[in-house]
């Protein structure tokens, strides 16, 4: 089980697609108090696994001492970061506070190209060196590639280019239009590509050496199995089932990208919104309606909940970007 915070909404960056649309600090970011709180009912709740994420998280200045406490409590805390802001002294702080592992944005291996996503010149170059600084620290760290048909292509040279970085793992983010990323309708992948890039990537890990990890695409739990791997995830979609979102004021999302608020953690104790809140129960239910409720893969798939709830309204419906349910099975046996 695992739990995010975004932190705060502050960051250094303009990324085009920011699910948060970061940028300035809000007055309604919890207090240190209120989110030592948090931690402590996240671990009371049985969570293993603490995200702290943002806007950019090391823009807060008690990020070294929530992450100590979050240590603490038996949680494991990672940082999701932009990695611009990584420096010696800090990768040896985030170390030192217990941070197990660190994701680091990194779009292409072209800099210009990242730099044109994230809005900044100079933060492919900064990013890469906050991953080397990690490396130094003997901090574990991974990369963070959001897809979309700009860099659709690209994919597995970035893969290639965190393998050479030292990266344990590589995770591969599918657009989910939310935040700025609404802007993006028209440049998120068709459902052929979705479909096929999952194959590449599933391809690509039977000989890397690191993690790949699809996120936000669930159907890569139907594809790994049709190619005979064996991952170690359980389960595809995990929104309200082993996960969830805690905004930076205190609301509670079953994801980063189902912008469906259930309460706050401020009125609500954390413990009690996850235990009984009723969308959560009815996600848990998995009655998924459409072509995810007669799939023979739903139980370890589960369609991407935050895509059905913005393309039809409704969080059970099926998943439109699966062209399984639809009969197709793209790719099979070109990439057994």
């Amino acid at each position: 089980m695992l739990v995010s915070w975004n932190t705060t909404n502050a960051c250094n960056l303009s990324c085009r697609h920011c699910y948060r649309d970061a940028g300035a600090r809000i007055d309604e970011e919890l207090t240190t108090v209120e989110a030592r709180n948090l931690i402590a009912q996240a671990a009371q709740s049985g969570f293993k696994m603490m995200i702290f994420s943002g806007g950019e998280p090391l823009t807060r200045p008690d990020i070294y001492e929530l992450t100590a406490y979050a240590a603490s409590h038996g949680l494991r805390p990672v940082l999701g970061t932009n990695g611009t802001l990584i420096t010696g002294e800090v990768a040896e702080r985030l170390k030192k506070a217990g941070v197990m592992t660190v994701g680091i944005s990194l779009d292409s291996p072209d800099p210009e190209q990242h730099d044109r996503f994230r809005g900044v010149s100079g933060a492919w170059k900064a990013a890469v060196e906050g991953m080397e600084a990690c490396r130094r620290a003997g901090l574990s760290f991974q990369v963070h590639t959001t897809v979309m048909k700009w860099n659709y292509e690209q994919v597995e040279k970035v893969t290639d280019l965190a393998i050479r970085l030292g990266a344990k793992a590589h995770h591969v983010f599918f657009l989910v239009p939310t935040g700025r990323a609404l802007h993006l309708v028209k440049e998120s992948l068709s459902a052929e590509q979705y479909e096929h890039l999952l194959y590449r990537l599933m391809k690509k890990q039977k000989e890397a050496p690191i993690e790949i990890k699809p996120t936000c695409a669930p159907q890569f739990m139907r594809i790994a199995a049709q190619m005979g791997l064996k991952l170690r995830f359980q389960k595809g979609c995990l929104a309200g089932i082993s996960y969830c979102l805690i905004t930076p004021k205190g609301d509670l999302q079953p994801c980063a990208y189902l912008d469906l608020p259930v309460g706050n953690v401020r009125e609500t104790p954390f413990t009690l919104l996850w235990q009984d809140n009723a969308v959560f129960q009815h996600l848990r239910a998995e009655n998924y309606k459409g072509g995810c409720g007669t799939c023979s893969y739903q139980r370890i798939c589960g369609g991407c909940r935050a895509r059905a709830y913005f393309y039809y309204g409704d969080y059970m419906a099926e998943d439109p970007c699966c062209l399984y349910r639809k009969g197709k099975n793209v790719l099979v046996e070109k990439t057994r």
